[in-house]
């Protein structure tokens, strides 16, 4: 399943889950388009990965506007002169409230963080792929999305919007080559509690590592009838 010279773009780069994944790609080949709002941190993690400077790329970009993903897109293209692999690994969680005591804008900022940012970079990156007749597309969502618990309307909001929008994408895409997936965790266990602390909530926890192997498999040649698809990675219903 190696990923050599695939050229893969991750957004949220940065954080827990896409360090982790982007050291796992680094692993099997692929070429890194390393995205988020921080260059400095980009530029950190793109020294720690060692690798030559023809394999990777730092842009530091703001997602949350159709300008900042275009120009991500344009970066990276420039750089790789082709695109293969999208993942939108942006995350972030308000919540906390009743609906009735929630503001508008906090539902406005989980909206603008997983549905539209989601929105701009398939809209930005998404044709490059189509292009190739070859793609893989990921994001990753979490069980409220379809079974929200009570004070957690905003980021609830939030994931639906976004699991709506790469599934009509998914099936737009159908017999393109390109497929777009979902792979749904209940929490990141970017401490690896769930081994150091186990209990009935932790035995639910996802790690980065895990979800970083699910994400190799679905990027693979093997996984090319799998577009679609919302894909549990938690250990307990």
């Amino acid at each position: 399943m190696s990923l050599e010279n695939r050229v893969a773009v991750i957004t949220g780069a940065t954080g827990g889950l896409g360090r982790v994944v982007a050291r796992r790609l680094a692993e099997e080949g692929a070429r890194l388009a390393l995205v988020s709002s921080d260059s400095g941190r980009l530029e950190a993690l793109g020294r720690e990965l060692s690798l030559p400077e023809e394999r990777w790329l730092a842009r530091a970009a703001d997602l949350t506007s159709s300008v900042g993903a275009q120009a991500a897109a344009e970066a990276a293209l420039a750089k790789f002169r082709r695109i293969d692999i999208l993942l939108h690994l942006v995350g972030g969680w308000t919540g906390g409230k009743t609906v009735l005591q929630t503001p508008a804008e906090e539902v406005g900022s989980m909206l603008q963080q997983h549905l539209w940012t989601t929105f701009y970079v398939a809209q930005a990156f998404v044709p490059y792929l189509v292009a190739n007749g070859w793609g893989r597309i990921m994001a990753v969502s979490a069980p409220a999305a379809t079974r929200p618990a009570a004070r957690s309307a905003p980021y609830a909001a939030g994931k639906a919007a976004q699991e709506a929008l790469l599934l009509t994408l998914a099936r737009e895409l159908a017999g393109s080559g390109v497929t777009a997936n979902l792979l749904v965790v209940r929490a990141i266990d970017a401490q690896h509690r769930r081994d150091s602390e186990r209990t009935a909530e932790t035995a639910a926890w996802t790690t980065p590592e895990e979800i970083a192997s699910a994400i190799v498999y679905l990027c693979s040649d093997a996984a090319g009838v799998v577009n679609g698809a919302h894909i549990p990675l938690y250990g307990a219903p």
